[in-house]
Order: C-alpha cells, then structure tokens, then sequence
C-alpha cells in the first residue's frame, strides 16, 4: 500500500514541532510555544481522523480542522519569526506548513469537487 503523504508529511511536522518546543522552553519561552505544540499536532492528528472518516462529508470536515490548524500554526510561526522572543529561525517551519496548507487545501477542493458530481 502506498504511503498516504500528506499522513506521512503532517507526522513529520508533528515531529519537528516537538522538536522546535524543546529548543523553545530551554531559551524559557512557554506561552507560544505551548500554543504552537498544540496546533502544530494537532493538524496531523485531524488528518489522520480524517483518512478514518465514516463518509466523504466526514472526510471534508476533518480535513477543514487540518487546514484550520495548519493556518493558526502558520500564524504563530509567523509571530515568532517576528518578534524578538527567540533567535531560533523558523524559515524552515514556514517553508513546510505552507506546503502543507497547499495540499490540504487541493485535497479539500478536489474531495468537494467530487462529491458535486456526485
């Protein structure tokens, strides 16, 4: 069976923020970096509700919280590369979570597509 990737791709981003949030508490930076832990997981914990989904209605629903997930990571990404709260470098973040938001996006769009001609 093949690899579903944007599964393989959102627990590989899961696994980096886990990472970026260790570096960030040990430069004591606790409130976004919380936020980001959140979001930033959860993303591929909705995709991966999605691919179970009881329905293609189901189906668009979780991908929808993905997407929203991904866009609120991207936000405090975004805050932090920013601000002056750490000198770690978040490019690489950005990079992969608007890849990310780019296929969700295209799988929700072709999944709505699909189920209009329905």
């Amino acid at each position: 069976m093949k690899d579903n990737i944007i599964a393989v791709k959102t627990f590989e981003f899961s696994l980096n923020i886990i990472n970026l949030y260790i570096q960030l508490k040990k430069e004591n930076e606790f409130i976004i970096s919380k936020q980001l832990l959140r979001c930033g997981t959860s993303i591929g914990a909705n995709v991966e509700e999605a691919i179970a989904a009881q329905s293609k209605k189901d189906f668009i629903s979780k991908m929808a919280i993905a997407s929203k997930e991904a866009k609120v990571t991207k936000y405090w990404l975004r805050l932090l590369d920013k601000s002056d709260l750490t000198q770690i470098s978040v490019n690489n973040y950005l990079i992969d979570i608007e890849h990310i938001i780019n296929i969700i996006t295209k799988i929700i769009k072709t999944s709505q597509e699909s189920t209009l001609k329905i």
